[in-house]
């Protein structure tokens, strides 16, 4: 069969990767792109609406953010906005709806009071809401079932209109239907072509996939979620990283038991986001709960174990693997957590247990309000360091300057989309040795 070349292709068609598409297609002079995606469709994945919490995350209200962190993801959750307010996206994939984080007890409640005066400069439309203003714009965080107060001090700090809320999946769908209406790019998706081998062929690579279709290209960006390190590592790449998937699953309410976005205090200890509810737009804005954290041995959810074998390859097990894995499960704290989320997973059990957990943020929860979400969730790519011996909060991407890039983006990696895509576009551009338009690009989604 032909070789079919492209300028620059993409591997993945979740956000990021078609971020890129959609970057690289309007902002740079690559003239022929392709977007190869393993299944029937884009965003099956964790860019689906079901396989993630549907939020924009800007560092105003997730306390597992630094101060230096919040002003990168700003940044780009900003482009996130200005680019479906370009396209006239509100109302139809992107939200208006309030968002706090609320603090429990005094101790949470002294925390969230130094936190607004850290933040508050780079955010200064956020407010401080005390119990008696939280009873009017977030009643069921402050009154249990029998309409009786908690009796514990409890203070919220957020905004009560923000576009914070966003179907990613809808959007990825916009971005290569954008992308394709570029005059004057060849823009191309492939479905149903799994990339099973990548080689380098002097200054190109080529692409085998599933189907027996070979493609090369100029340049490679690999935005395959966990799989980007499976194939950094068939090719060299990446061995000083391992791979920890870790699943999220979600509980689902029938009603609307909140406003708007309400996460709690992240534990300094732990590695994950902490519980928080959130109104879901596939549900009628129905309020969901999650979510969960429990690493699997598998690199996709809801397919099986046919990615376990996957999986073993990709977290590239070795002494130092062990001893992150070990200095992990030897703090109680995270021992204690990783068990909980295991028993979240069990049914019967995982209502009560859940229930107990998240009747802190909202005590007028009842068992029959709640049920296990089943087909929400997805796999998000933790990435354990070798060199460093320790598990990485964040991004990791790979880019031997061979003209090739691997990505994987845990959270918030949708939200971070076009920020990464703009970083890759310039690596394309520069090795390519064309031009980006960058003017253009911050003219148009970047706040200044």
């Amino acid at each position: 069969m032909a070789e079919k070349h492209y300028d620059v292709i993409i591997v993945g068609g979740g956000i990021s990767g078609a971020a890129l598409f959609y970057t690289l297609a309007t902002y740079s002079d690559v003239k022929s792109i392709a977007l190869i995606e393993k299944y029937d469709g884009l965003a099956r994945l964790s860019s689906s609406g079901r396989g993630n919490s549907q939020t924009i995350h800007t560092g105003d209200i997730e306390t597992n953010y630094s101060l230096a962190k919040a002003k990168q993801v700003k940044r780009t959750a900003n482009m996130i906005r200005r680019y479906c307010l370009q396209h006239g996206y509100e109302n139809k994939f992107m939200f208006i709806h309030q968002k706090m984080v609320v603090g429990i007890g005094d101790e949470e409640v002294e925390y969230m009071k130094k936190r607004y005066e850290e933040f508050k400069e780079l955010f200064p439309y956020l407010e401080i809401y005390n119990k008696e203003k939280l009873k009017d714009i977030e009643p069921n965080v402050v009154f249990d079932e029998n309409g009786n107060e908690r009796s514990e001090d409890i203070i919220g700090v957020g905004v009560l209109d923000q576009y914070s809320t966003i179907d990613y999946g809808a959007m990825t769908e916009s971005l290569v239907e954008n992308a394709k209406k570029v005059k004057n790019k060849q823009c191309d998706v492939f479905f149903n072509s799994k990339v099973k081998k990548i080689k380098q062929l002097g200054s190109q690579h080529v692409l085998q996939t599933s189907n027996g279709d070979l493609f090369t290209a100029d340049f490679v960006v690999v935005d395959a979620g966990a799989h980007s390190l499976y194939l950094a590592h068939s090719m060299g790449y990446g061995k000083d990283f391992g791979c920890l998937p870790v699943a999220g699953s979600y509980y689902v309410t029938n009603g609307h038991f909140l406003k708007g976005k309400v996460y709690m205090v992240q534990n300094p200890k732990l590695p994950f986001a902490a519980l928080h509810g959130d109104p879901d737009v596939l549900l009628d804005m129905a309020t969901r709960f999650g979510p969960t954290a429990l690493a699997l041995p598998v690199l996709e959810r809801f397919h099986g174990i046919s990615t376990m074998p996957d999986f073993f390859k990709t977290l590239n097990f070795d002494g130092k693997i062990f001893t992150i894995l070990k200095n992990l499960f030897a703090d109680s704290d995270i021992r204690n957590y990783i068990l909980k989320n295991f028993l979240y997973e069990i049914p019967y059990f995982n209502k009560r247990i859940f229930l107990k957990n998240i009747k802190r943020l909202v005590p007028s929860l009842k068992l029959e309000d709640i049920k296990y979400a089943k087909g929400f969730g997805g796999v998000r790519p933790q990435v354990l360091n070798k060199t460093e011996l320790k598990l990485m909060l964040g991004e990791a991407s790979i880019n031997p300057g061979t003209g090739i890039i691997f990505n994987m983006t845990p959270s918030p990696g949708a939200t971070s989309c076009l920020g990464n895509a703009e970083r890759d576009a310039k690596i394309v551009c520069e090795y390519l040795k064309i031009k980006f338009d960058d003017k253009k690009f911050t003219s148009e989604l970047v706040d200044e």
